[in-house]
């Protein structure tokens, strides 16, 4: 059996489990659909925490994206395997709360295709992160107003999710973060 970084979780459009697979044969052939989460991490002054992808990532790479993306492990729950990214790849951990879900599909380069559930988690932090240079090029905090009209003006500076996934941040911000 393959390494369980390796693996994801194959799942319906309820987020049951129905599988496994491994990771790049689920990104392949037009993707199989699959658990995830995406997090978005804000300081106090409403800034959301970017990170631009490792260069040598398998897709997207270079691209700017919200704080940390993954997929959990086979039996992790969506909100621990969230702690333990944020650690891997941005070097802190905050608390954070699940806002929303979402599926999605999106062509992500190479060949590959994102087709996720994913679980959309929400934390607060103010300090520099200490980034993982396997994982994250560079970061930095952004106001959402600045990142909407970048997002617009420069689509190909961004990975695809966070271009389907902003309007619903952007909401999801205005409602909740004061």
């Amino acid at each position: 059996m393959a390494n369980q970084t390796n693996m994801v979780v194959l799942v319906d459009e309820d987020d049951n489990k129905i599988g496994l697979e491994e990771k790049m044969a689920a990104h392949s052939n037009g993707g199989r659909l699959h658990r995830a989460f995406s997090i978005f991490v804000f300081n106090s002054k409403r800034e959301l925490m970017m990170q631009r992808r490792a260069l040598a990532k398998y897709h997207a790479a270079g691209l700017w994206a919200n704080t940390c993306c993954s997929h959990p492990f086979d039996g992790e729950a969506v909100a621990a395997a969230g702690h333990r990214r944020l650690m891997e790849e941005m070097g802190f951990d905050c608390e954070l709360t699940e806002a929303f879900s979402f599926t999605y599909h999106a062509e992500v380069g190479n060949g590959l295709t994102e087709n996720e559930f994913d679980h959309v988690l929400i934390g607060r932090y103010d300090l520099p992160p200490r980034i993982n240079q396997d994982e994250v090029e560079d970061w930095k905090f952004m106001a959402m107003e600045n990142l909407v009209k970048d997002a617009g003006d420069n689509p190909e500076r961004y990975v695809p999710w966070l271009l389907i996934v902003l309007p619903k941040i952007v909401e999801w911000a205005r409602r909740n973060i004061r």
